[in-house]
C-alpha cells in the first residue's frame, strides 16, 4: 500500500520533518528547552485570552514591516491545510516574538538572537527588492516561492544564497517549534495525552498506513 504523503510547502519540508526539527532545535547557538517552549506558549495564550476582539496583536520586537515579513514567511514555512490551520492562525508569529523578548533568557543569548533574526529579515528584503523591485510581502506568491526555494536547504544554496538559507533554518525552526507547541499544533497530531484505554487493538489501519506499512 503506498504511503500517504503530509502535504508540502513551496521548500518541500513536509509536516512531518518539520515536527522531527523541534525535538533538535538550536537557535543561534541556544538550546530551546522544553520549558522555555511551554513558557512562551503560556504566554501567547495569556496575550490572547486578554486580547479585545479584532484587535491585532502589537509585537514586543518586530518593527511593523518584520512583523508583516515575519507572518508571511510563518505561513509559506506552515501553511493552512486540510487538518490544521497554519503558522499564524497558531500564533507561532507571536511566539517567536515572545522568545526574541524573553526578560528571563541570558541576555548574551537573546541579543545573538535577535540580531540573527533582524539581520535575516533585512536580508530577506533587500534580495526580493533586488530581484523584483518589491519588499517580501509586496511581492507575489511566486516570486516569494522562488526566494524561499533558493534559500530553504543550505547544503544546496549557491554561496550568494547562504546569509539567507542561515537565516531560513533558523526562522523555519522557531516556527515549527510555535506551531508544534502550540494547541493548533498539538491537535494537528491528534494526540490525546495520557488517556485510559481499556483494551489495545493495535495500530490502528491509518497510521499504519500513513508510515508505509501494511495494515
Amino acid at each position: 500500500m503506498s504511503e500517504q504523503k503530509e502535504p508540502e510547502g513551496p521548500s518541500g519540508i513536509d509536516r512531518r520533518e518539520l515536527l522531527v526539527r523541534v525535538s533538535q532545535v538550536t537557535v543561534a547557538g541556544v538550546v530551546l528547552s522544553s520549558g522555555r517552549l511551554l513558557a512562551a506558549q503560556e504566554q501567547v495564550r495569556k496575550q490572547a485570552a486578554k486580547a479585545a476582539p479584532g484587535k491585532p496583536y502589537s509585537p514586543k520586537f518586530f518593527t511593523a514591516a518584520e512583523w508583516a515579513i515575519v507572518r508571511t514567511l510563518a505561513d509559506i514555512v506552515i501553511p493552512a491545510d486540510a487538518r490544521s490551520g497554519s503558522a499564524t492562525d497558531a500564533h507561532a508569529p507571536e511566539f517567536i516574538d515572545f522568545i526574541l523578548d524573553d526578560p528571563l533568557a541570558e541576555v548574551r543569548d537573546r541579543e545573538r538572537l535577535q540580531t540573527r533574526m533582524r539581520g535575516g529579515l533585512a536580508w530577506f528584503e533587500r534580495e526580493c527588492v533586488r530581484r523584483g523591485g518589491k519588499g517580501f510581502v509586496e511581492a507575489s506568491a511566486e516570486e516569494r516561492k522562488r526566494l524561499v526555494d533558493d534559500v530553504a536547504w543550505p547544503e544546496k544554496a549557491r554561496p550568494e544564497m547562504e546569509p539567507g538559507a542561515a537565516f531560513f533554518t533558523l526562522f523555519r525552526d522557531l516556527v515549527a517549534s510555535g506551531f508544534w507547541s502550540s494547541k493548533i499544533g498539538i491537535d494537528d497530531l491528534r494526540f490525546m495525552g495520557n488517556t485510559f484505554v481499556a483494551e489495545w487493538n493495535g495500530c490502528p489501519a491509518e497510521v499504519l498506513t500513513k508510515a508505509g506499512l501494511e495494515a
